[in-house]
C-alpha cells in the first residue's frame, strides 16, 4: 500500500499528494475500505513534513474520498451507491410503477389504480394554507444572509412544544434532511450504529452511504426491545442509536414513557452514545409526545417533522439537542442552502398558532386513527395479521412478499415491500400499506389484501374467501 501511494506522487505538496491518492481511488487501485498508511509513514517515505500529509488527508476527507475512524486509522470511503441499489427506490410496488409510467399501455387506467406504497399523508386532510399565506404578507422576513436560521417567534413556539429542553435548535428541510445531516456530523466509516429492526428504509441507505456498520434491534409493541438492546450494547460500542418514538415506520408502534425511561437507563451506561429520534408523524400521531431526551437530554437529538401533519411541500423539520451536534448541522448548511425558507417558516408558525389550522390537524389525526382501526378490524375478520397502532402506515404479515406484491398489482393496488425496511430478515414476510390514504371501500380492500397475504396449499392466493373485486 505504502509503495503504491508514494510511487504515484509527483508533486509533494499537500495538494499534489491528495490528487495522487484521489487518482488511485478513481482508478480502482485503492479499493473502498482499504486502510491507508499512517501520516508519519507516508511523510517519511516522501521526505515531507507530517503536517503536509495531514493536510492532504484532510482535503481528501472533506471531499469524501477517505474517512477517518479515530485510532482505528484512515480508510478509503465507500462509493456512492447508484439509485437502483438504494432501499428507498425499492418501495414503489408494481402497480405504482404502472400508474407513474405515462408511456405504458395501461397509462389510460392509471387514474383508477390505487397507490398505497408511498407513505405520504392524505392531501385532503392537510390544513388549508390559504389564510396563512395571506397573513404572511409580502414575505419580507429575511434581511440578511446572516440572519438567524430560525425565525425567533417560530423558535419560541418550537421550544414550548419540545419534549425536553434542548441546548440548541435549528430548522432544516424535512426529517430526512435532518437525519442526513446528523449522520454526516456524527457517523464515520466503520462506526457501529444501532437501529430498530425493521426501520425506515432511507435511514439504512444513509448509513450505508457513509460506510457505517448497522446493527438491528427487534421491535415489540412498545418500541425497541430493551433486553435485545442490552445484548447488542454489550457486544458493540456504537456511536449512535436511531429511534422512532411515535408511529414507527413501518409498524406503527408508539413508545410509552416507561419504555423511553428504560431505554434511557440502558443508554446512560454507554459513554458517548448519541440517541437520534425521528418523530416523523408529528401532530397526526395519536400517542402523546415522548422522548428519551426527557431522561437523557444531553445525549439526545430529537427531530420533529411537520410534513405529514402540515404539508410535505413545507419541507420543514426542527432539530434540537446537544449544541455540538446542532451547531455542526447548522454550520455545514451555511456552505449549502444556508437556511430553510423563512417564508415557509412563517407559514408554519401561523399554522401552529391558528385555532382553525390546529383544529384541521386534530381532525386529520382522528381520521387517520379511524382508518387504521377500520382496516385492521376488517383484516382481523379475514384472519390476516397486521399492526397499525399509530400514524399512517399498516404493517401486513404475508406468506410470501413477492407473491403478495404481484397479486395486489393484478388488482391495481400498490404497496411497499417489507424487505427494504429490514436490517436482517424477520420471522415472516411483510408489506407496508399506507392506510392513511384509504378513504373508503374498506371491505373491498380487505378482501384484496387477504387474498394476497394468505396462500392456499397450491401456493396461490387464498380461495377460502369470496373472490375479491379489483381495487379500482
Amino acid at each position: 500500500m505504502l509503495p503504491l501511494i508514494t510511487g504515484a506522487v509527483e508533486d509533494r505538496s499537500a495538494r499534489g499528494i491528495a490528487a495522487a491518492v484521489s487518482r488511485l481511488v478513481t482508478a480502482g487501485r485503492l479499493q473502498p475500505g482499504a486502510r491507508l498508511p499512517t501520516v508519519r509513514d507516508v511523510a517519511r517515505e516522501l521526505g515531507v513534513s507530517p503536517t503536509t500529509v495531514s493536510e492532504a488527508w484532510q482535503s481528501l476527507a472533506r471531499a469524501g474520498a477517505i474517512q477517518t475512524r479515530g485510532r482505528s486509522g484512515t480508510f478509503v470511503a465507500a462509493p456512492v451507491l447508484p439509485r437502483q441499489s438504494w432501499r428507498y427506490s425499492q418501495l414503489g410496488g408494481p402497480a405504482a410503477a404502472v400508474s407513474r409510467d405515462s408511456s405504458s399501455p395501461a397509462a389510460e387506467n392509471r387514474m383508477r389504480l390505487r397507490d398505497f406504497s408511498t407513505g405520504i399523508p392524505d392531501h385532503d386532510l392537510l390544513p388549508d394554507l390559504t389564510e396563512a399565506l395571506k397573513r404572511i404578507g409580502d414575505g419580507r422576513v429575511t434581511s440578511s444572509y446572516l440572519d438567524a436560521p430560525v425565525l425567533p417567534r417560530l423558535e419560541a413556539v418550537l421550544l414550548e412544544r419540545w419534549p425536553f429542553p434542548p441546548e440548541q435548535l435549528t430548522v432544516v428541510d424535512g426529517a430526512l434532511d435532518a437525519l442526513d445531516r446528523i449522520v454526516g456530523a456524527v457517523v464515520r466509516f466503520g462506526d457501529h450504529v444501532v437501529v430498530e429492526n425493521p426501520t425506515f428504509a432511507p435511514v439504512l441507505d444513509l448509513l450505508q452511504t457513509v460506510g457505517a456498520t448497522v446493527v438491528g434491534v427487534p421491535v415489540d409493541d412498545a418500541g425497541m426491545a430493551p433486553d435485545e438492546l442490552r445484548a447488542v450494547l454489550a457486544e458493540h460500542r456504537p456511536v449512535a442509536l436511531f429511534l422512532q418514538p411515535r408511529a414507527h415506520n413501518p409498524t406503527g408502534v408508539s413508545m410509552p414513557a416507561a419504555r423511553a425511561a428504560e431505554l434511557a437507563g440502558i443508554v446512560a451506561g454507554i459513554p458517548d452514545l448519541l440517541v437520534v429520534e425521528d418523530d416523523h408523524a408529528g401532530d397526526v400521531a395519536s400517542a402523546p409526545p415522548v422522548s428519551v431526551g426527557q431522561f437523557l437530554p444531553e445525549r439526545t437529538v430529537h427531530v420533529a417533522s411537520f410534513s405529514k401533519s402540515h404539508g410535505p411541500d413545507l419541507r420543514l423539520a426542527a432539530v434540537g439537542g446537544p449544541a455540538h451536534v446542532i451547531s455542526a448541522v447548522a454550520d455545514r448548511r451555511l456552505l449549502g442552502p444556508g437556511w430553510s425558507s423563512r417564508l415557509l417558516q412563517g407559514v408554519l408558525l401561523d399554522l401552529l398558532t391558528d385555532p382553525a389550522a390546529i383544529a384541521q390537524v386534530a381532525a386529520a389525526r382522528d381520521a387517520y386513527a379511524s382508518r387504521r382501526a377500520t382496516l385492521l378490524a376488517r383484516l382481523r375478520d379475514r384472519g390476516v395479521t397486521a399492526t397499525a397502532a399509530d400514524g399512517i402506515n399498516l404493517w401486513l404479515t404475508v406468506d410470501d412478499q413477492q407473491i403478495a406484491m404481484v397479486t395486489l398489482a393484478a388488482h391495481g393496488v400498490a404497496v411497499a415491500p417489507g424487505a427494504p425496511f429490514c436490517v436482517t430478515p424477520l420471522g415472516a414476510d411483510h408489506v407496508r400499506v399506507t392506510v392513511g390514504l384509504v378513504a373508503g371501500d374498506f371491505d373491498d380492500l380487505a378482501d384484496v389484501l387477504a387474498s394476497a397475504a394468505i396462500l392456499d396449499s397450491r401456493g396461490s392466493g387464498s380461495r377460502a374467501r369470496s373472490h375479491p373485486r379489483s381495487w379500482r
